[in-house]
C-alpha cells in the first residue's frame, strides 16, 4: 500500500449543467444543479485513497455546514484528517462550476484554504517523512507550497507539484520539485515562456522531471531516465464531465510512482479516462478494482 500525503485545498463544488456556456451579460437556463465535494487537494486525496493508498491530508476548513459535510466526506473515503485545521473566522472554500458540451469553466473562492500555513506543513513532518510521495497544488498560500517543497526535498520524499491555478514560480522551487504535472498552458506560465511555444521545447526547458497532460491526447513525460519527451496515448471513452480528470491523474500518478514513471503515467491516464465517464470531480474517480479491470480488458488507447 502506497502512503501519500496531500497538501492542498478542500472545496464545496457548486455545479450547474447547461446546454452551452453563456456569453458576457447573457442569462441561460441550466438543466441541473448539484453540490459536490471538491478542491484540487481533496480531489487528489480521494483519487489516491480509492486506488488503495493510505492518504493523509494537510489543509483547512471553515466551521460551517460545508466544512462539516466536506470533513465527513473525506473521513468516509478513509483520508486521515489529523492535519486539517478548522478555522473559526472563515467559511470553507467553494468552486462555482459550469459544465457544458463535455467541458467545464470554474471560479474558485479560497476562503479557509487561504489559511493553510507553513507551520501546518511542519507539524506534519513525521507523516511526510513516512510517505512514498507528497502531492501539492497552488490553491493554497505559496508559502505553504514552498514549505512543502523544501520539507520533501530535505526528507528525500518525492514531491509532485501540480501547478494549478498556474502562475510563474521561482526557478529554485522547480529544482526542489520531484515531478511537475502541468498542462501546456500551465507549463508555459510556470516557466514564464510564450504559451504558444511547442510543448516539447517547454518540457526540455524545465529544470526537472515533467509529466504534461494533453487532454484527449494523453500525456507526455520526461525525467533523467527518459530525457526526451515520451508519449502515453489516452484511452478511448465517452466523456460526460472532465471536471476532476487532472486531479484523478495526479492522485493515480502518486499511487503508482513506485512502479516507475512510464507505468505510473499509463495507469494515471487510464484512471483519468475512467473519471470523465461520470459526473462530478470525485463522483467519477475509480476504485482500484475498476481500474485493474479496465486495464485488464485491454482498453483501446
Amino acid at each position: 500500500m502506497s502512503c501519500i500525503v496531500v497538501v492542498g485545498s478542500i472545496n464545496m463544488d457548486l455545479v450547474t449543467l447547461a446546454p452551452r456556456f453563456p456569453g458576457a451579460g447573457e442569462t441561460l437556463l441550466g438543466s441541473r444543479f448539484l453540490t459536490a465535494h471538491g478542491g484540487k487537494g481533496a480531489n487528489q486525496a480521494v483519487a489516491a485513497a480509492r486506488l488503495g493508498a493510505s492518504v493523509s491530508m494537510v489543509g483547512a476548513l471553515g466551521r460551517d455546514a460545508f466544512g462539516d459535510q466536506l470533513h465527513a466526506g473525506l473521513m468516509r473515503e478513509g483520508v486521515d484528517l489529523a492535519h486539517v485545521a478548522r478555522i473559526d473566522h472563515e467559511c470553507s472554500g467553494s468552486a462555482s462550476i459550469t459544465v457544458a458540451e463535455g467541458e467545464n469553466q470554474i471560479i474558485v473562492v479560497p476562503a479557509a484554504n487561504a489559511c493553510v500555513t507553513p507551520a501546518q506543513v511542519e507539524a506534519a513532518r513525521e507523516t511526510i517523512a513516512q510517505a512514498d510521495a507528497v502531492l501539492v497544488q497552488l490553491e493554497i498560500p505559496l508559502d505553504a507550497v514552498e514549505a512543502t517543497l523544501r520539507l520533501g526535498h530535505l526528507l528525500k520524499v518525492p514531491v509532485i507539484l501540480n501547478p494549478a491555478p498556474a502562475q510563474k514560480l521561482p526557478h529554485e522551487w522547480l529544482q526542489l520539485t520531484s515531478y511537475l504535472t502541468p498542462n501546456q498552458h500551465e507549463l508555459a506560465t510556470v516557466l514564464g515562456e510564450d504559451t504558444h511555444s511547442d510543448f516539447r521545447d517547454l518540457m526540455r526547458r524545465a529544470p526537472g522531471p515533467v509529466v504534461l497532460t494533453r487532454g484527449s491526447e494523453g500525456a507526455w513525460y520526461r525525467d533523467s531516465a527518459q530525457p526526451e519527451p515520451q508519449h502515453q496515448p489516452s484511452f478511448a471513452v465517452d466523456a460526460t464531465d472532465t471536471t476532476g480528470a487532472g486531479d484523478t491523474f495526479n492522485g493515480a500518478l502518486a499511487v503508482f510512482l513506485h512502479e516507475g514513471l512510464p507505468q505510473a503515467v499509463r495507469k494515471a491516464c487510464a484512471a483519468a479516462a475512467l473519471s470523465v465517464t461520470r459526473l462530478g470531480a470525485q463522483g467519477g474517480m475509480p476504485q482500484r478494482a475498476e481500474l485493474d479491470a479496465f486495464l485488464a480488458d485491454g482498453p483501446r488507447a
